[in-house]
């Protein structure tokens, strides 16, 4: 048979019950995270659960009362916007359930520890600072890196005052760590 005439998969098919991409690229290890990112993926969870999916079915059983399903825009987006969130939701359930919330300001160390806030220097004497979060919070723009991270893994257990090799894209680099804090 010619493959002229064969369905083509467009890729936004939802296999049913299978593990989804980003669950399979996340680590299955303990999922560390802080209070206020524990808050944030169980609101997203509540949003999707209670005002996004019960207005996209909505608007689904609309347009699927208007007939013909193969052309029309609203059932074919609204279906596929419905596994998207399905999806979301599932992936927010597995984050949650093997979520380990712990709270950085009930940590009374010295050492840099999960969610610590780390200034440190370079060689060029150049300051930032990096919070150590959980991987379902990392923000670079703000700062934010996971505690998986190769940064993270060198800062750990360190404490201010010491030194530590650090091996970036640019090569290695000596910091320093001037503070450390927990907010």
């Amino acid at each position: 048979m010619s493959k002229a005439f064969t369905k083509e998969s467009d890729g936004d098919e939802d296999t049913p019950d299978t593990p989804d991409a980003e669950l399979q690229q996340l680590p299955t290890r303990k999922n560390y995270i802080t209070p206020a990112g524990h808050e944030r993926l169980k609101s997203e969870l509540q949003d999707l659960l209670y005002k996004q999916r019960p207005d996209i079915v909505q608007v689904v059983a609309w347009a699927a009362s208007n007939g013909d399903r193969s052309e029309n825009g609203d059932y074919l987006y609204g279906k596929k916007r419905l596994r998207e969130i399905d999806r979301r939701i599932r992936f927010l359930t597995k984050r949650l359930e093997i979520a380990e919330v712990i709270d950085p300001i009930q940590i009374k160390t010295a050492k840099v520890q999960f969610g610590a806030k780390v200034t440190y220097a370079n060689e060029e004497g150049v300051k930032k600072t990096v919070q150590i979060v959980g991987i379902d919070e990392i923000d670079p723009a703000k700062g934010k890196i996971s505690w998986i991270s190769p940064l993270a893994k060198v800062l750990l257990n360190q404490e201010a005052g010491e030194t530590v090799t650090f091996i970036s894209p640019k090569g290695e680099e000596e910091l320093e760590i001037l503070k450390i804090a927990y907010e």
